[in-house]
């Protein structure tokens, strides 16, 4: 979309004395990110890659969005959902409650919340994965580096989850009930409602409860939602946007580890999905309390400002019970017992300061973003230990294992990491067909351990980190851009040289080339694109230690690190009035220094495609829709119990989806969904301690809804 000079208020000011300027054009920002409402499958903007909010076609990375409609179409309810739906990215499985996401080869560690980084390991996890989407508008995936907007992460991608909000001046709700297989109930209501009569003060409440059981043994879920926000017009130009949310997770029996893949005498295990290593008292319980506000004011000139402050709560409570060992193919015995029980809590406090808007500089409009960031998380573990055991008999294991006498709670681990960070960026409309963004960002990163009296154990630094941003967009006509990008992102490491002197941080490189389509007046957005992650200064262990360390601290060296190269396709939006689709093909190739492959355990090749059809004329009532989730084949090489060299492998597989929905009338509608149609067995397997976690099976769930 062009237009001239002369739309925009802040471009008609002063007009008479730019009255001798020659004419030009500018190409506009897409004037909508809100998915909510447009029945869309794409959205006219996203912010995660840059500050700038640009539209698709103009971002020169691979994104993706999430719309609302998707997310009802499909029946996605978490965060780990919408990863297993998602183009380019992958859910690694390795227990019930705990997984990695993938993208491009490498760990996501990257999760933010409009735009804010948030601190996520799964390895101390505090229900991130299975967060409830209900408070969500649709959720942005950047693939590649972030290290403009997210600082600190690896180079694979950043999922941003963008809040609802209190927009509506009239009152509006949606209440929704739903059912399914494993004694799923589920039940959400989303009400928003003006708070004076001219509708200047908005609020929106949103509460979802979820109960089901699991294909696993024993275990149950529940989880409890609550969003409260409230939108304030100060005055035309300035609107102050507060909120709070909670989710409790409750789960019953999880499983700490996977299954094991052997029998002793070195043949697999073939398990049914339900077999558990779990405990009848087990649980892992998580909760979260987010807390935000944020200020913004509109000037004239077009530019605006923004003040944001946000605080984190986390915490976890996981009394659990680990199995390893390989047991008997005939008595079950060997197994070996491990309880532990962890007490963790993840504080976090965010402020943020930002302005954006255009500038004038040789008879052209271009546009810039600058900012502060800053970002402090207070982390601790606590545990209670008990004594080690055997399992018993495990082929006819049922859970019945004895809850141990704990230990007192004693502290296991505290840090404090700190990340200050002044970032600026431009894009440059140097002619009608080419822009150039030009973007930094500037960090400052302390992360200090302690130990239980406070003393300091650790503490690392990194200072004045460069991290830049390169963009080059250019239209090769009214539908086709052709754009090149580079940018990196850096990741602080724990280990030490032989001269106790801290390694620098692991550096991630992207590099990424292609075409964009825009169609249908935006409505259809495409993409064909190649790209290159390469990291730098991972540490590798030397055959020395630490000079007095003790215990003996292996020491590290920097070395080069893997690469990843591939290609990627994605095509989302509106094919026809009515058929709306998202669908995605991801290769690439992941190779270490000496051209060996590496994590192997995450599929190279992805394919994601969904779509639904409204049916027309006298069916329009009904839609109808579908689609296919295609991995290619993971593996790992090992040693099985007997000694011989082996290899666990899960084949490439597919996961069939159908939906549809039946609007009763203006106001009612009800919807079934199908997942995994065809109930394909397959599982997440460790390079570590040779178990597997199995995927969900064949889940069909009902659901009316009401909307007014």
């Amino acid at each position: 979309m062009l237009w001239a000079v002369q739309g925009p208020a802040w471009a008609q000011a002063g007009a008479a004395s730019d009255a001798a300027l020659p004419a030009y054009t500018v190409k506009a920002q897409a004037p909508k990110a809100t998915t909510e409402g447009t029945r869309s499958y794409t959205t006219g903007q996203a912010g995660t890659a840059t500050p700038l909010g640009l539209s698709l076609r103009d971002t020169p990375q691979s994104v993706s969005v999430v719309t609302q409609q998707r997310i009802e179409d499909q029946g996605l309810r978490s965060v780990l959902d919408v990863i297993d739906n998602g183009v380019g990215v992958s859910v690694h499985r390795f227990e019930t409650n705990r997984v990695d996401f993938i993208s491009r080869g490498f760990k996501i560690t990257n999760l933010m919340i409009d735009g804010v980084p948030t601190t996520w390991d799964s390895t101390w996890s505090a229900g991130e994965a299975v967060s409830s989407l209900a408070l969500y508008d649709r959720v942005e995936i950047v693939r590649g580096a972030t290290g403009l907007t997210s600082g600190t992460g690896d180079p694979s991608a950043a999922v941003n989850l963008v809040r609802k909000r209190a927009t509506s001046k009239t009152f509006t709700g949606t209440g929704d009930l739903g059912v399914g297989s494993r004694n799923q109930r589920r039940g959400m209501v989303d009400l928003s409602a003006p708070l004076n009569e001219s509708g200047s003060v908005r609020a929106r409440m949103v509460g979802e409860f979820e109960r089901a059981d699991s294909w696993v043994d024993l275990k149950q879920d529940e989880t409890k939602t609550l969003y409260g926000t409230l939108t304030a017009d100060l005055t035309p130009q300035t609107q102050l946007s507060v909120g709070i949310s909670r989710q409790d997770n409750d789960s019953d029996s999880p499983m700490w580890g996977g299954l094991p893949y052997w029998y002793a005498d070195g043949t697999t295990a073939d398990w049914p999905r339900s077999k558990t290593t779990s405990a009848r008292w087990a649980r892992w319980d998580s909760e979260y309390e987010n807390a935000f506000a944020e200020l913004e004011h509109r000037f004239d000139n077009g530019w605006k400002a923004r003040a944001s402050v946000s605080h984190g709560d986390r915490r976890s409570d996981t009394p659990l019970l680990y199995m390893y060992g390989a047991p008997d193919r005939t008595t079950g015995l060997g197994l070996a017992t491990w309880p532990g029980w962890y007490g963790t809590r993840s504080e976090q406090d965010d402020v943020g300061l930002s302005a954006t808007g255009p500038w004038r500089l040789a008879g052209r409009v271009h546009e810039a973003a600058f900012g502060y960031a800053y970002s402090k998380n207070r982390f601790r573990a606590d545990s209670r230990t008990a004594d080690l055991g055997l399992a018993g008999n495990f082929n006819t294991w049922d859970g019945s294992y004895p809850e141990p006498a704990w230990s007192p709670w004693t502290f296991y681990q505290k840090d404090h990491t700190e990340q200050q960070a002044v970032y600026g960026v431009v894009r440059l409309n140097l002619a009608d067909p080419l822009r150039v963004i030009l973007g930094a960002r500037v960090t400052n990163y302390e992360k200090t351990g302690f130990d239980a009296n406070g003393n300091t154990l650790f503490q690392m630094e990194v200072d004045r980190e460069f991290t830049p941003y390169l963009g080059l967009i250019y239209d090769l006509n009214d539908t086709y851009t052709a754009y090149a990008s580079y940018t990196d992102i850096f990741q602080p490491q724990q280990l030490r040289d032989i001269h106790s002197r801290y390694l620098d941080p692991v550096l991630g490189k992207s590099t990424e080339a292609g075409i964009k389509g825009e169609f249908l007046g935006g409505r259809l957005n495409a993409a064909l694109s190649v790209f290159q992650i390469k990291q730098d200064k991972l540490g590798q262990a030397t055959d020395e230690n630490v000079p007095g360390s003790a215990p003996p601290e292996a020491a590290y060296e920097e070395s080069e690190g893997a690469t990843s190269k591939g290609f990627e396709i994605e095509i989302s939006g509106e094919l026809q009035p009515g058929w709306s689709v998202s669908a995605g093909y991801t290769q690439f190739r992941l190779k270490d220094a000496d051209g060996e492959d590496v994590n192997t355990i995450y599929p190279r090749k992805l394919l994601r495609l969904f779509t639904a059809y409204r049916l027309p004329g006298e069916w329009s009532a009904l839609t109808v829709g579908g689609g296919v989730n295609w991995q290619s084949r993971t593996w790992t090489e090992t040693t099985n119990p007997a000694g011989a060299p082996a290899r666990i492998e899960q084949k490439a597989y597919a996961l069939v989806d159908l939906m549809a929905r039946y609007d009763i009338g203006k106001q009612w509608s009800a919807q079934v969904n199908v997942s995994n149609l065809f109930d394909k067995k397959f599982y997440g397997l460790s390079d570590a301690f040779d178990q597997i976690t199995y995927g969900e099976p064949r889940t069909v769930t009902a659901s009316v809804r009401y909307k007014f």
